[in-house]
């Protein structure tokens, strides 16, 4: 992950203005380690300084993700919310909960066999894969096989 300090020196160098709320919200994502969209983004840096908006939040996300800085992952099939991510993370994928939405990270090196795969049969390059599986956590999927006995 990225340095705060080489963040904003990329922001510089894009030409771009290092305002205080850009600078919260990149503190926000970095610092979380939960899955937030822009509501989440907005509520956390909201306790920080209650005078920032809603628009500017989505306005600096968009700035962030322009310049490459925050990463927009769907933890769903549906596409419905964006969540974001700072660049820089580890890669890894989601698998989120049908029944509670929970969202749990995990890691996989058949993702990387699958790039090799279809990078040598199709030859192209893979710069990046997202993966998301769904389904029900182990307390769900508990709570449906004792509803149907």
């Amino acid at each position: 992950m990225a340095k705060p300090d080489q963040t904003l020196d990329s922001l510089r160098a894009a030409g771009r203005r290092i305002t205080a709320q850009r600078r919260l919200v990149l503190d926000v994502i970095s610092e979380s380690r939960e899955h937030l969209d822009a509501e989440g983004v907005y509520s956390r840096a909201r306790k920080r300084d209650p005078k920032i908006s809603l628009a500017t939040v989505y306005r600096t996300l968009a700035v962030l993700k322009t310049e490459g800085l925050v990463e927009q992952r769907y933890l769903a099939r549906t596409h419905e919310r964006e969540y974001y991510e700072p660049v820089g993370a580890r890669e890894h994928y989601h698998f989120t909960c049908r029944q509670c939405g929970q969202a749990v990270e995990f890691e996989s090196p058949r993702v990387q066999e699958m790039r090799s795969e279809v990078q040598a049969s199709l030859g192209v390059q893979v710069t990046r894969a997202c993966v998301c599986l769904e389904g029900y956590c182990g307390t769900c999927a508990a709570q449906r096989d004792a509803g149907a006995s």
